[in-house]
């Protein structure tokens, strides 16, 4: 499409041009996720290169909901990286490789935090761009810890001492427990998947294990809590004063935006080797039915670019998915200190597969886990209905 690298906030690719006409987009339910699409969709408008109005779904409906009758009613998805195999599978997104000069994708590519840009390639082709940039990392309330004389943990049996005292919260609905498994199964050294099954049936049993004696020293309700219920009630309710890994969110440490302020770090050791978490965030694409792709690649290329990222999309609430967005100092000092803090974590962060069919195992996965972490059925049973769900899924996509 021959685009014009972007160099400032206010250049948009010399191809779009000025016409009526508005899109439609659909985000997640959050500031962090739906805030900075419309302030960039409104500076794009009055910019006069036309109107995006944006929509938005549940972090639930984020994760699980199966897409096919949205790409169809939306033009842009913002999604996250393992719907891309389904979604590329059945012709509903656009491929992007081929529609923007060398240079934007080799910034993007370079600029990428972790996997983030790596993380919306399957079969060769790549399906979305990086927007937003994510992990499970740890948090904690700095004024609690400090008056009850507590530093955070810096291991797996340290953690698990601090949750038998009560001051522990973690998110353990069903996909949240599912990557908390993922985390566990690298942290005793096997990735998932690595095998012919989601994991072998020793480093499975023993992940299941660990993960329900810490969810066990927690309050019932983690059951029920995703990361954002999960920061809520840390910021609202003095639910807790630590929680160890949850997907990140840098509005939580600016100043203003909740009655306190937390704190992020790392992740702790288990058996002496760093837990490594599983990369989240999320992608922008485009729909097949989009009305005017002119339009939409010009927009995702301008929201995606650096000095975008670096600058509106931060400021009104956005996460970035661009490294020196990460790096920026000012950034940084407005937010005490999240990106520096948890970059190393989402940098080592595990990628899931995006295979057509692998978004139904998550959903039957995490919901088996959930199951096994409320008492409702063995190890054994739990990891016998993973490996028939990877087994169906898998036959899904072939």
């Amino acid at each position: 499409m021959g685009r014009k690298l972007l160099t400032s906030i206010a250049t948009i690719p010399d191809s779009v041009q000025r016409r009526p006409g508005a899109l439609e987009g659909l985000a997640w339910n959050h500031s962090r996720g739906y805030v900075p699409l419309v302030a960039t969709a409104q500076r794009f408008e009055d910019l006069g290169y036309g109107e995006i109005r944006w929509q938005k779904r549940s972090l639930r409906d984020f994760g699980d909901q199966d897409l096919e009758q949205l790409a169809l009613n939306f033009d842009l998805l913002v999604i996250d990286h393992p719907h891309v195999g389904r979604l590329a599978s059945a012709g509903l997104i656009e491929p992007l490789e081929d529609r923007f000069e060398n240079g934007f994708l080799a910034d993007l590519e370079t600029g990428s935090v972790g996997r983030s840009f790596d993380s919306y390639w399957t079969e060769e082709r790549l399906w979305a761009l990086p927007i937003d940039a994510a992990a499970p990392v740890s948090s904690w309330r700095p004024d609690l810890m400090k008056e009850s004389s507590i530093n955070p943990p810096e291991t797996w049996e340290q953690l698990c001492d601090l949750a038998r005292r009560g001051f522990v919260v973690i998110p353990a609905t069903p996909v949240d427990s599912l990557m908390n498994l993922y985390m566990l199964c690298c942290g005793l050294g096997e990735q998932p998947f690595s095998g012919e099954a989601p994991a072998s049936y020793d480093i499975a049993l023993e992940a299941l294990q660990l993960l329900r004696e810490l969810v066990r020293c927690c309050s019932p309700e983690c059951l029920q809590r995703d990361p954002i219920q999960t920061y809520r009630a840390m910021v609202l309710n003095n639910a807790g004063l630590y929680c160890p890994f949850a997907f990140g969110y840098s509005n939580y440490c600016r100043s203003g935006y909740a009655p306190v302020t937390l704190e992020f770090g790392g992740l702790v050791t288990l058996n002496g080797r760093s837990l490594q978490s599983t990369l989240g965030g999320a992608g922008i694409a485009i729909s097949r039915n989009c009305r005017n792709q002119e339009l939409a690649f010009g927009y995702i290329e301008w929201i995606a670019s650096l000095s975008t990222q670096q600058s509106i999309y931060f400021q009104a609430g956005g996460q970035p998915a661009h490294r020196a967005a990460w790096l920026d100092p000012n950034i940084n000092s407005s937010c005490g200190k999240y990106f520096r803090n948890t970059l190393e974590t989402v940098d080592f962060a595990y990628l899931r597969p995006r295979y057509n069919g692998y978004v139904e195992f998550q959903n039957r996965a995490g919901a088996e886990v959930h199951l096994y972490l409320r008492g409702r059925q063995s190890a054994a049973e739990t990891i016998s209905a993973m490996s028939e769900a990877y087994f169906r899924s898998v036959e899904t996509a072939s």
